[in-house]
C-alpha cells in the first residue's frame, strides 16, 4: 500500500457538498484500512498544525449539511515557498503521506505545490462556480443553480403581478456558468456573462420590443463579473424609461442543503480520490466527464481555462424570444 495515513482539508470559498466529500474521504479511507486525519481551516490549519484524527462518527450526520465542518480560510502565508514547506513538514511529522484537497483553483494550486514537495495529493473540485476544467461539473454547482432558479421563480410571481422587470445578479466573477444554467432553466429573457460581449442598447431595445408585444415582465440575469446589477438597471432606465428592480442573491447561493446530484458527485469523487492515492497516484485533480470518473494532472488543470458552453448559451438565446 502506497499510503497509510491520509488527511483531508477544505479550502477557498465553501460550496454545498463539501461535507459529503469529506465524509466520503474519511469513510473510504477507513474502509481501506487507512488512518484518516482532518485539517481545520484549510491551508491556514496546515501551517498551524491544526490537524486531528477522524473516525466514522466524526462524519456522521453531515452528508445533508451545507458549508464545511472543517471550515475554510484564506491563507496568504501558504502562497509563499516557506509556508508551503511548513505545511508539508507538519504533515510529515504526523506521518501523513496523502492529502485530499477540496476546493477551487487556488486550492488546486496549493495541492500542486505540496505534490512537488513529496506529499501525495489529490484535488476535488469544490466550487459553486463550475470553473474547474477537466470535469463536467464541480461540487456545489448544481445546488447553487437550484437556489438561483428558485429565487427567479419567486421573483417572476411578483414581477408579473406588478408588470415589472427584474435584474438578478448572481455569483461568477470570471465564469458565467451559474448565470447560464440558471437563466436557461428559468427562462430568463437575457443572460449576461463575462465570456460573451453584449450591447446594453440592444438589451434595452429587446425589453421594449417584448413589452410592445404584450409581455409585462422580464428577467435579466447577470453574472457579477460582468458588472453590478444596479449599473445594468440604471442603463436600461436611461435607454428606455423602464425601471427594473434589482436583486443581488450574493452568498445565499453558497448555503443550504446540497442537492442529491451534489451529494452523489461529492461521494463518488471522495472515494475515487482515496482509491487513487492507495494506487500510488498523486498530483491529480479528480472530475467527472460524461459520467466517467477521471484524474487529470493538477498542473494541467490549473494551467487550462475552462471552455464556455456557447452551444448552451445560443440555445438560451433562441428560447428567450
Amino acid at each position: 500500500m502506497s499510503v497509510k495515513k491520509i488527511a483531508v482539508l477544505t479550502s477557498g470559498g465553501d460550496s454545498q457538498g463539501m461535507n459529503a466529500a469529506v465524509r466520503a474521504v474519511v469513510r473510504s479511507g477507513l474502509f481501506h484500512g487507512l488512518e484518516v486525519f482532518a485539517v481545520q481551516r484549510g491551508y491556514a490549519g496546515l501551517i498551524n498544525n491544526d490537524i486531528r484524527p477522524m473516525d466514522l462518527r466524526s462524519v456522521g450526520d453531515i452528508i445533508q449539511r451545507g458549508g464545511t465542518i472543517l471550515q475554510t480560510a484564506r491563507c496568504k502565508e501558504f502562497i509563499t515557498p516557506e509556508g508551503q514547506e511548513k505545511g508539508a513538514e507538519n504533515l510529515r511529522k504526523q506521518g501523513i503521506d496523502g492529502l485530499v484537497v477540496i476546493g477551487g483553483d487556488g486550492s488546486y494550486q496549493g495541492a500542486y505545490k505540496l505534490s512537488k514537495l513529496g506529499i501525495k495529493t489529490m484535488g476535488l473540485p469544490g466550487t459553486i462556480d463550475n470553473d474547474i476544467p477537466f470535469t463536467d461539473f464541480t461540487i456545489g454547482f448544481d445546488t447553487a443553480v437550484s437556489i438561483v432558479v428558485d429565487a427567479i421563480n419567486k421573483l417572476r410571481d411578483t414581477m408579473s403581478s406588478h408588470e415589472r422587470s427584474s435584474v438578478v445578479e448572481v455569483m461568477g466573477r470570471h465564469c458565467g456558468e451559474i448565470a447560464l444554467y440558471a437563466g436557461l432553466a428559468s427562462g430568463a429573457e437575457t443572460i449576461l456573462v463575462p465570456e460573451v460581449p453584449f450591447d446594453l442598447t440592444e438589451v434595452s431595445q429587446r425589453m421594449v420590443d417584448n413589452f410592445n408585444l404584450g409581455k409585462r415582465h422580464s428577467i435579466i440575469l447577470v453574472a457579477e463579473g460582468v458588472c453590478k446589477g444596479e449599473e445594468i438597471a440604471t442603463e436600461i432606465t436611461k435607454n428606455t424609461g423602464i425601471e427594473p428592480r434589482v436583486t443581488v442573491l450574493g452568498h445565499i447561493q453558497r448555503g443550504g442543503t446540497p442537492t442529491h446530484n451534489d451529494r452523489i458527485l461529492a461521494s463518488s469523487l471522495g472515494d475515487f480520490a482515496v482509491r487513487r492515492l492507495i494506487e500510488g497516484d498523486s498530483g491529480k485533480g479528480c472530475g467527472i466527464i460524461k459520467g466517467e470518473l477521471v484524474a487529470t494532472d493538477i498542473e494541467k488543470v490549473v494551467s487550462t481555462k475552462r471552455e464556455f458552453n456557447m452551444e448552451l448559451y445560443e440555445l438560451a438565446k433562441r428560447l428567450s424570444q
